[in-house]
């Protein structure tokens, strides 16, 4: 007869729990032999007869517990979606030397603060700051954690209760609700709105630089205004404002150092371009265009960098010395014109459809069906909107499209593909090379278990 006196003991459960007390630790182990001691309690005064579980399986329920609890949530997955910088998906894969580097800052001691030519305390602001100065010919550099940062930062430091001058087709909101508005509020400076959201004349500036401390410009990387428009050329908003003695702040965003046009793209605008300008200060980000590890770069003027080097805010957003040496490694490629070998985004964004058919035609020929169609890839990154780069995919023809890709999403490792016309979409551009046969080993088995109709090859 049932009875909950039948159900081992705690005591009794740990002396068997030897290799899951080795693997979990024992209190961990303990959590979760209780919990599964608990279950099985409920489901007994819910129907009294139901079966009492074994040690063993009491055992096994509880290392199923502990694997849930101790697998980690953030997961390395495959990119098949043909979207380049994918928000989603953690933007940028770093470089093969930037993650050798971060791994090194890691692993090990360093001189993140400390100078070893003196023996004394440093400075973490000098790292990257040298090879910016180098590459991009500023006066200073800095880096923080974040592009979001970066302008919060800065804006802080320089306009704390005083007019920063914007122009209102500038005043945007990029992904997760950052809006540009909000963060200069939080800053403490006091937006001056000028012009109109499609009309922003070269007056509206100029009316308004007599009782400003900033003029800024926020750089529309996620949308477009396209018809009835007008805004005057960064140059002259800059030749203006240093007329009456105001600088200019760029929040350039998406940290492109390379002319995208030299793919096929539309012209991203550079960072060069906005310090060939005059800018005095360009924020932008690490993780997009960039290709490097999440960071928020700020360069320009020394004077103003001073300033904001020196704001207490600057420690709140700092970087950390994984993101100083990851950032450090991937500029040093653009320093020794690399970038398109060595950077992933660049190279993806680089790579010639006939190369990437090539590799859409070995996966085809490895799986033994589908087609390898022409398509699109994108951007992504909230960059270059409405840009596409001419692609080739393998087209799966599945009985139900969604259904496979959840298989997909739920293999190990997960891949992500899109579907379209009710195919299964996998574009080459976006996965790694060592990924390949991980893909295909994914794909091969997710098959298995749908029902395939073969595309006619064209």
């Amino acid at each position: 007869m049932n009875n909950l006196r039948n159900l081992p003991s705690i005591e009794q459960l740990l002396q068997n729990a030897t290799r899951l007390i080795e693997k979990y630790g024992r209190p961990l182990t303990l959590d979760a032999l209780r919990e599964t001691l608990h279950d099985a309690r409920a489901r007994f005064k819910l129907d009294p007869e139901t079966a009492l579980p074994s040690t063993d399986l009491i055992l096994a329920q509880a290392e199923s517990r502990l694997a849930a609890w101790t697998e980690p949530t953030l997961r390395p997955l495959i990119n098949a979606t043909g979207v380049i910088i994918h928000t989603n998906l953690g933007r940028a894969p770093l470089s093969s030397a930037t993650i050798h580097a971060m791994s090194e800052a890691a692993a090990n001691y360093s001189n993140l603060e400390y100078d070893l030519v003196t023996g004394r305390r440093g400075s973490r602001l000098i790292h990257a700051e040298a090879i910016l100065q180098k590459l991009l010919g500023v006066e200073a550099a800095l880096v923080v954690n974040n592009c979001a940062s970066a302008v919060l930062l800065t804006l802080s430091a320089l306009a704390n209760r005083k007019r920063v001058v914007i122009a209102r087709s500038q005043l945007v909101e990029i992904g997760g609700g950052f809006r540009v508005p909000d963060v200069m509020k939080q800053s403490g400076a006091k937006l001056v709105e000028v012009g109109t959201t499609n009309k922003v004349k070269l007056s509206d500036y100029e009316n308004e630089l007599t009782e400003a401390a900033l003029v800024m410009r926020a750089h529309r990387s996620n949308f477009k205004i396209v018809g009835f428009t007008e805004e005057p050329e960064l140059k002259e908003i800059v030749q203006s404002a240093h007329k009456a003695g105001v600088p200019v702040v760029d929040d350039l965003g998406s940290g492109a150092l390379i002319d995208t046009a030299r793919y096929g793209l539309a012209h991203e605008p550079t960072v060069q371009e906005s310090l060939a300008a005059g800018v005095d200060i360009v924020c932008f980000s690490g993780d997009k265009l960039l290709g490097g590890p999440q960071a928020g770069l700020i360069v320009g003027k020394s004077e103003l960098l001073e300033k904001i080097k020196r704001h207490p805010l600057a420690r709140a957003v700092r970087a950390d010395k994984t993101c100083l040496a990851g950032i450090s490694a991937t500029l040093t490629h653009y320093l020794k014109d690399e970038a398109e070998r060595e950077i992933p985004v660049v190279r993806m964004m680089s790579m010639k459809a006939e190369q990437v058919r090539v590799r859409a035609e070995a996966w085809r020929e490895a799986l033994g069906q589908g087609e390898v169609i022409k398509s699109e890839s994108t951007v992504g990154g909230g960059s270059l909107p409405e840009e596409s780069l001419p692609t080739f995919v393998l087209a799966l023809r599945v009985k139900s499209p969604d259904k496979f890709l959840k298989k997909l999403r739920e293999a190990n490792p997960p891949v992500i593909a899109r579907t379209e016309n009710d195919m299964a979409l996998f574009d080459p551009r976006t996965v790694l090379p060592g990924q390949e046969e991980a893909l295909l080993a994914v794909l091969k088995a997710a098959l298995l278990n749908f029902n395939l109709s073969r595309l006619e090859n064209s």
